[in-house]
């Protein structure tokens, strides 16, 4: 039965919402199950970087997507989309066949919401390229709709009929998760039965890769060794490393998926959003606002520090990051916090801007549904900071009820999600 609530005098709908699909393309995987087989294995996927001149850039290496587009959209997609498109195009594909959906019968009340952070940057380079070498006459006409961060949404919405909200989020890393956690929050006040959600990001360029660089956030210690750079809460890491990817998923109305005896892998409980205001690109001190997100989302699910049996963090591999994520840990679970396993996938993908947090809820969501987490590569030489059980021996079984993921983007913007384990 619906359950009501009332806000401001009104009666508003509270209906609970599940996950049945999942896509992922990613550097460690071109599917749902290679990345999350991969992930479990402790496979990286930093390579040295093929998509562009990286001879006179400090940076060599990247999270990179290694996909041939011809397999998955035919040759006027592939000349009409940027590669961030593309790729939340073949994830969305993945994640609707997934959760047997028939997006016709509902297409009025499914959305599409995806988070992007950047854009389409390829397309804008070379379409520079275009303006200074042969002159304004010859940009594209499709520059703007290849370009604009929105047109992933409007891609999937289009090509699937989903006639319902369709938008983008743009919160820096925290793009994905604020694509879920909105998705969640539409369905969960009755304004739509099912969202196509998740994050899509493809800023391996030249531009890309030295404005990172510019602003001391990359790794470059490791360019001989790739699989080595990304090292979330270890003593010697030197930053971030740039990936790219997409990952979407299927969020519905508990019931109507019920009814249609769909797969499910988990139910959304809680999302929260909380503002720094304190940076352009360095987190609040001791991660202040990170803790109220944290705090905000488990009051909001009604649930206990004590009932979090697992965290997947934002850990970017960063100095800063990861000791402040791991103080606002310890600020809102207290003791509690030494006992719940936490990894990053980030260490072995990389990060991906503003697809992270849709990748880190779907590994999230798959987490739950098999009782096994991956580990946190690389963490050989632990922060003394950083003290937490960040799982660097291995893959994981556990029983896990519930789950948190975080993320913290530049801008101070901070989005949380907490799943819940489907019975």
């Amino acid at each position: 039965m619906q359950q009501l609530f009332l806000r401001d005098g009104k009666i508003m709908s509270n209906k609970r919402v599940v996950i049945t699909g999942i896509g992922m393309i990613t550097p460690v995987g071109n599917s749902t199950e290679e990345t999350f087989n991969n992930l479990l294995n402790g496979k990286s996927g930093i390579t040295e970087v093929t998509l562009c001149d990286t001879s006179d850039i400090e940076v060599k290496i990247a999270g990179e997507v290694k996909f041939d587009p011809s397999k998955y959209l035919d040759n006027k997609q592939q000349k009409r989309m940027d590669r961030f498109t593309q790729l939340a195009i073949i994830a969305a594909n993945e994640a609707i066949l997934d959760s047997n959906l028939n997006v016709e019968q509902v297409s009025n009340e499914t959305g599409v919401i995806i988070g992007c952070g950047i854009g389409g940057l390829t397309t804008l380079e070379q379409q520079y390229d275009v303006l200074v070498n042969k002159g304004p006459q010859r940009v594209s006409p499709l520059l703007v709709p290849m370009y604009i961060a929105d047109m992933a949404a409007g891609q999937i919405s289009i090509q699937h009929g989903a006639k319902g909200p369709s938008f983008d989020t743009v919160s820096a890393c925290a793009s994905g998760t604020d694509a879920v956690g909105t998705a969640y929050e539409i369905i969960k006040r009755g304004d739509s039965t099912a969202m196509i959600a998740g994050g899509a990001e493809a800023a391996i360029t030249r531009l890309g890769l030295s404005a990172f660089r510019a602003s001391r956030t990359l790794s470059i210690k490791d360019n001989a060794r790739p699989e080595k750079a990304s090292k979330p809460f270890d003593k010697n890491r030197d930053g971030f490393v740039l990936a790219e990817g997409a990952s979407i998923l299927i969020l519905e109305e508990k019931e109507h998926a019920e009814n249609r005896k769909a797969k499910i892998y988990a139910e959304i409980i809680s999302y929260s959003q909380t503002s720094d205001a304190f940076h352009i690109t360095q987190p609040s001190e001791n991660g202040e606002g990170a803790v109220r997100a944290m705090q905000k989302a488990l009051m909001k699910a009604n649930i206990n520090q004590e009932d979090i049996d697992y965290i997947n963090a934002h850990g970017t591999s960063t100095a800063l990051n990861d000791k402040n994520e791991t103080a606002a840990i310890k600020k809102v679970f207290s003791q509690h916090a030494y006992e719940i396993p936490i990894n990053s996938t980030k260490s072995m993908v990389g990060h991906t801007l503003g697809a992270a947090g849709a990748i880190e809820a779907a590994v999230t969501a798959l987490s739950i549904k098999n009782q096994t987490i991956h580990p946190t590569i690389n963490l050989n030489d632990p922060d003394e900071e950083c003290d937490l059980d960040y799982v660097s021996e291995g893959k994981r079984n556990l029983e896990i009820n519930y789950a948190m993921s975080n993320s913290f983007g530049f801008g101070g913007h901070n989005g949380v999600l907490i799943f819940k384990q489907y019975k």
